[in-house]
């Protein structure tokens, strides 16, 4: 299943890590049993500068890095502006049931797999 996504991200490896939004934010993506999971490097944004939308099968993360305080910076890694980063989602994901969280400049995106079915045994009655 992660196939799919893994040679996408392989795929736009080779472009520049910037987008015509802006700067695409570093991300990994890890599966297992139960759940797709994205973590992207966001320092510096909040909750309200973020936005998750599942469009047929992309998933897309969009927002906006705040400027930087006044000052003199010493070391700057994260460029203010737009940035936008899109993944083309396999099948087999409960779009009704993926969850965004973002703590300490880190976004969680979990993407639940469709629990398999077991076969079953169907008694046949007479009637």
């Amino acid at each position: 299943m992660n196939a799919q996504i893994s040679r996408d991200e392989r795929d736009h490896q080779t472009e520049a890590p910037e987008t015509r939004r802006g700067v695409a934010p570093a991300v990994d993506i890890f599966e297992n049993k139960t759940e797709l999971l994205i973590v992207a490097d966001l320092p510096g944004v909040g909750p309200g500068d973020i936005a998750v939308r599942l469009d047929k099968n992309e998933l897309t993360i969009a927002g906006k890095r705040a400027s930087a305080p006044e000052g003199n910076a010493l070391a700057v890694e994260g460029r203010p502006g737009d940035f936008s980063r899109t993944f083309l989602v396999p099948q087999g994901i409960v779009a009704d049931g993926i969850t965004a969280e973002v703590a300490q400049g880190v976004l969680k995106v979990r993407l639940p797999k469709v629990s398999s079915q077991k076969p079953r045994q169907i008694a046949v009655k007479a009637s």
